[in-house]
């Protein structure tokens, strides 16, 4: 795969585990992982680098996944990259709510098999940009 394409992917995820498992799961198929460690660092970082895709955990001690989503979509820079929910939050009215309100290109509940995390990155990928 020529480096021009390599997807690039920044996971917003307070648990090392969690990162280090996304970043297995998801480099076997040629994508390329960042970790942030929170919310905060998540945002210095999606500005930053800009990634394809934002895999974003929702409960984070320094600021939730809520926050970063909305600081996000504030910008205009910013707002047109995917965001995918990673949340052990497994109620499903977290999940109506989160893709209607928030328009949230996916939700991904832990525990999650790595053939979910691969559908939904690559579903949130494929989408043409707004």
């Amino acid at each position: 795969m020529n480096e021009e394409n390599v997807k690039k992917i920044l996971c917003v995820e307070d648990e090392p585990e969690m990162v280090d498992l996304i970043r297995l799961i998801l480099n076997r198929r040629g994508f390329e992982v960042t970790g942030a460690s929170g919310g905060v660092d998540g945002l210095n970082k999606i500005r930053a680098s800009r990634p394809d895709l934002v895999l974003l955990d929702l409960m984070m001690p320094d600021m939730d996944g809520w926050e970063v989503y909305q600081q996000m979509k504030a910008d205009n820079a910013l707002k047109d990259i995917p965001v995918i929910v990673v949340t052990a939050k497994a109620q499903s009215i977290d999940k109506v709510l989160g893709l209607h309100i928030a328009k949230v290109d996916d939700y991904i509940a832990k525990p999650f098999s790595p053939q979910d995390l691969l559908s939904s990155v690559e579903k949130a990928l494929a989408k043409p940009a707004k």
